[in-house]
């Protein structure tokens, strides 16, 4: 289970939100990676990295910010994070779930894409068990028209799954198999991106 260390859950009290309405995939990674690394977490809360020193000005939230911003560039560009050929993909149309899959497994095991339309229960599983692996998951919402929202699933808490909404900037707590889901207008879950 993806537990988030001190940084990490200072950061998430930071309540730190999206930048702008295309990149709540990117600010679901960003979230990602600072529950996995903690040094990455520090450098977001408190703008020194303590191994490589890196430094990032402003508060907090502008921190998470500029880096949002930067990995949503990364993962929409014709490069990934791992210096591989990607296709790149139209910003204004937000993250695909291909490069969320990219991106996270550059620190883990591969990830794979899973459809809603396998069934909410063994969607639902998979989730479970690539946070009992350690390994968030991006979820896609949306409308019963089209996925429009990206949230990072990082932990279980009793029999539901602990949330970041880059939109709300906090954590909801979510039983995945309840209908509508608790993301505002965007009620169906789309896709699951997860570890293998």
């Amino acid at each position: 289970m993806t537990e988030a260390g001190s940084w990490a859950a200072r950061l998430l009290e930071e309540a730190p939100r999206q930048p702008d309405l295309r990149s709540c995939g990117a600010a679901s990674l960003v979230m990602a990676r600072a529950l996995q690394d903690e040094g990455y977490a520090e450098l977001l809360v408190g703008g020194t990295h303590p191994v490589t020193g890196r430094t990032l000005a402003g508060a907090p939230a502008d921190r998470f910010s500029a880096e949002t911003l930067a990995m949503h560039r990364r993962i929409t560009g014709p490069v990934d994070v791992l210096g591989r050929l990607q296709l790149p993909w139209p910003r204004e149309l937000g993250t695909p779930p291909w490069a969320a899959a990219r991106q996270l497994a550059a620190r883990r095991r591969p990830y794979a894409v899973h459809a809603g339309l396998i069934g909410g229960s063994r969607l639902a599983d998979r989730v479970r068990r690539s946070l009992d692996q350690g390994a968030p998951a991006a979820l896609y919402v949306g409308t019963r028209a089209l996925p429009r929202h990206v949230v990072l699933a990082y932990a279980l808490r009793d029999d539901r799954v602990a949330v970041f909404d880059p939109a709300r900037g906090g954590t909801v707590l979510v039983d995945l198999a309840q209908r509508p889901l608790p993301f505002g207008r965007w009620q169906r879950l789309w896709f699951a991106v997860t570890q293998r």
